[in-house]
């Protein structure tokens, strides 16, 4: 094994990453989301907004498997590793800026897409393009690590940690979205 792998292995190992009983709601919850998105595929075959519902189900279903193999800790491992390997860990702040400026780039992209894609339909999936982006943002919050973000996210309202209900706010709207065009009929 190279260097940069035995460094990415030492620091992470792929495992259950977040084995409480919150963890595993979240990936039923991922799970519930990917059914529903995938119900709506199915029932707007011909009509507009299919491939938003298929991109919505295919995301879900890769979100679902992430969230217990924690997989963007991986991504973290890699990116540290790599700085140090390379020497310029002490400017790591200046490419996690980048990073973090790239993510927000293409999240707006993404939106913009989303939005032209759902022109006409924005009134009928605009809750779920919502929940959506709530969701990539916490994503790309846990992605980055950051440790002032980290501790943000990692802190408690409510009996439950704020991780926990920022990722799940979003597939609430999303869930709830997809359950609105399913019972619309």
């Amino acid at each position: 094994m190279s260097g940069l792998a035995n460094c990415v292995a030492a620091a992470w190992q792929p495992g259950i990453g977040d084995p409480n009983a919150t963890g595993w709601l979240t990936v039923l919850a991922y799970l519930l989301c990917f059914a529903l998105s995938a119900k709506v595929w199915l029932k707007l075959h011909g009509r507009g907004g299919r491939a938003f519902w298929g991109l919505v189900a295919l995301l879900m279903l890769a979100l679902a498997v992430n969230k217990q193999l924690d997989l963007q800790s991986a991504l973290t491992a890699s990116g540290r590793c790599l700085a140090q390997a390379q020497g310029w860990y002490d400017h790591r702040r200046i490419v996690q800026m980048a990073f973090v400026l790239g993510v927000l780039g293409l999240m707006f992209l993404a939106l913009l897409m989303g939005l032209r894609a759902l022109r006409g339909q924005l009134w009928r999936n605009g809750i779920a393009l919502s929940g959506l982006m709530v969701l990539c943002s916490f994503v790309a919050v846990r992605a980055i690590g950051f440790h002032h973000m980290d501790a943000l996210i990692g802190s408690h309202g409510f009996g439950v940690s704020t991780n926990y209900l920022f990722e799940n706010v979003g597939l609430l709207l999303i869930a709830l979205n997809a359950l609105w065009i399913l019972r619309r009929g």
